[in-house]
């Protein structure tokens, strides 16, 4: 008989930590090593016992499934999270998908759907409820916004910028900076060319218009 998979339940209701106990420990393969009321505890437990998968609320007090996933999954990066949550919106999904958590399924899941998410976890299958699925679909559909022309500079360009904009020549700006004339000139070049601008007018110019000096 195969190792069951060890399961921790994080989840600030009571009933709905007993009532997954309870179902999924009906399951052969799957042994559930610990229930948390919030995800300090729950962390906690992780460290004692270091599950394979955590079933993960999202909505709970002291600290909520987002930061604890992401603190969760620093300390034990090979756990797989599992959101077992109500909730849909966008400020939950997105933010816990990016902390790591696998797989999102609804409260309204059937426990052999979980028990089912579980071992799809353990076989590197993420599980998401439909809806989770079109909403990160839909995202990566949406256009990049592009980035601004000054967000590539350096912090080097970008001292050289304000300097510029305040009207100083290279050798002021050297002197400035304590670094050679040669030095500020290959900066120059650099800024004017990443903004796009023809000489230094148009970069104080752009610099002014974008709040990057005063």
């Amino acid at each position: 008989m195969s190792i069951p998979i060890k399961v921790l339940i994080v989840d600030d209701h009571e009933m709905v930590r007993i009532g997954l106990s309870a179902v999924l420990s009906t399951e052969e393969d799957i042994e559930i090593i610990g229930e948390a009321s919030n995800g300090a505890e729950g962390i906690r437990l992780a460290q004692d016992y270091d599950p394979d998968v955590v079933l993960m609320d999202l909505v709970m007090e002291e600290m909520d499934g987002i930061e604890t996933t992401k603190k969760l999954l620093k300390l034990k990066p090979k756990c797989k999270v599992i959101v077992l949550t109500s909730y849909l919106d966008d400020e939950k999904v997105y933010p816990v998908i990016e902390a790591g958590a696998f797989s999102y399924l609804l409260k309204t899941s059937r426990a052999t759907e979980i028990a089912q998410a579980i071992r799809s976890a353990m076989n590197g299958h993420p599980i998401l409820e439909s809806q989770v699925a079109s909403k990160i679909m839909n995202r990566f559909r949406q256009p990049q916004q592009e980035k601004a022309p000054h967000e590539d500079l350096t912090d080097r360009e970008m001292e050289v910028l304000r300097l510029i904009a305040q009207g100083k020549s290279n050798q002021e700006v050297a002197d400035e900076l304590f670094i050679g004339v040669k030095t500020v000139k290959f900066h120059v070049t650099n800024i004017l060319s990443k903004l796009g601008v023809e000489d230094r007018t148009q970069a104080a110019i752009y610099a002014f218009k974008h709040g990057l000096a005063e």
